[in-house]
């Protein structure tokens, strides 16, 4: 039998317990350290998982205790500054939340130090690891509903960088990973709403395109008003010969389309291990096969630059045409749209294009 890998996990609020909990559930792991900068969690870790080691911080962990493989689930602004410490460590393989930073350029330097040392990284975005969302996408990549052509979102009491990074990191590999044309969108902040140490928008709606005109639209914020009856999260994919719809994180969607005229429910048995779980022993597989695939991580880091991208837009009052890395926010403008024309200060006959 292959033997375990020692594993360490740096934080511990929701995603590190969720590390943490498929680790110890897996007969690939063995969980055997963690840190955070609150005793009271470290005390709470340490009775839920008898035996092992915490730590304040974790440069006290990897001096002390390092593993085969880290686990890094803290706050996104503090991601780059642990994984490159954890990099230097004798590593096999690294987990690294989502959204891998935050911001597009952090989470790429993490990819790129990662990719340098040849190391298998997982980025566990829980959608792709269920049975619903998996089926939609080989669905729709099949031609079951024509060509693509429109993904609707509707996600009530979220926000853009910690539930859209999911559901454009699904849209992106509904695409096949096809590149961003461009990102607009309008966030406002009125209640001054914060959620997992980041100001989010009160409400938004973000609009992107990819290069072949596939259309994403995306309504996140508190009040949302999610248009089919108790679902708080809703996905409307539309295609030229039909459209599927789901619920998030709920199993189960309804698929339109020739064969089924009426719209047919349709309720795949789930994967009967948690999402977490499913990834990290893809990072052992990796770790066996000594091949690294990147290409989880490589759509997440598209995912980010598109969360990028929505509330730079909003902030500039400006379209962001991808690449991200070249977007350069535009001169102020005084031009105010649905004012009247002064017939001075420039501008072009909309009439004449």
């Amino acid at each position: 039998m292959t033997s375990k890998l020692t594993a360490s996990v740096v934080g511990g609020g929701g995603g590190g317990k969720l590390s943490m909990n498929a680790l110890v559930q897996s007969q690939r792991f063995e969980l055997v350290a963690a840190a955070d900068i609150n005793a009271k969690v470290c005390r709470q870790l340490q009775e839920a998982y008898p035996g092992i080691r915490t730590f304040a911080g974790h440069r006290e962990l990897f001096e002390s205790r390092p593993t085969d493989v880290v686990c890094v689930s803290t706050w996104a602004p503090s991601h780059e500054e642990i994984a490159l410490a954890a990099l230097e460590l004798p590593l096999k393989g690294i987990l690294v939340e989502k959204p891998l930073g935050h911001t597009a350029e952090s989470g790429r330097r993490i990819l790129q130090a990662v990719r340098a040392r040849r190391l298998p990284l997982a980025v566990p975005h829980g959608l792709l690891a269920k049975k619903t969302p998996l089926e939609i996408i080989a669905r729709v990549q099949a031609g079951e509903i024509g060509q693509l052509k429109l993904v609707e979102i509707q996600c009530a009491r979220w926000d853009i960088i910690n539930a859209g990074i999911h559901w454009l990191h699904f849209f992106v590999n509904l695409t096949g990973g096809e590149d961003v044309d461009s990102v607009m969108a309008a966030c406002e902040s009125s209640t001054r709403t914060y959620r997992d140490g980041m100001q989010v928008e009160t409400t938004a709606v973000t609009y992107a395109q990819t290069r072949s005109g596939v259309r994403v639209v995306m309504n996140t914020g508190d009040d949302v008003r999610v248009n089919r009856e108790d679902k708080g999260t809703l996905f409307r994919i539309v295609g030229t010969a039909g459209l599927i719809e789901f619920w998030g994180w709920e199993n189960g969607y309804v698929l339109l389309n020739e064969q089924f005229p009426a719209g047919r429910l349709i309720e795949p048995e789930e994967f009967d291990v948690t999402g977490h779980r499913r990834h990290l022993e893809k990072l052992a597989a990796m770790i066996d096969s000594g091949e690294a695939d990147y290409s989880m991580p490589e759509t997440s880091l598209k995912a980010l630059e598109m969360c990028e991208a929505t509330y730079l837009s909003s902030r500039h009052r400006c379209k962001v045409d991808f690449p991200l890395a070249g977007f350069r926010p535009p001169a102020e403008s005084d031009w105010d749209p649905g004012r009247p024309y002064s017939g001075t200060g420039g501008g072009r006959d909309g009439r004449k294009l």
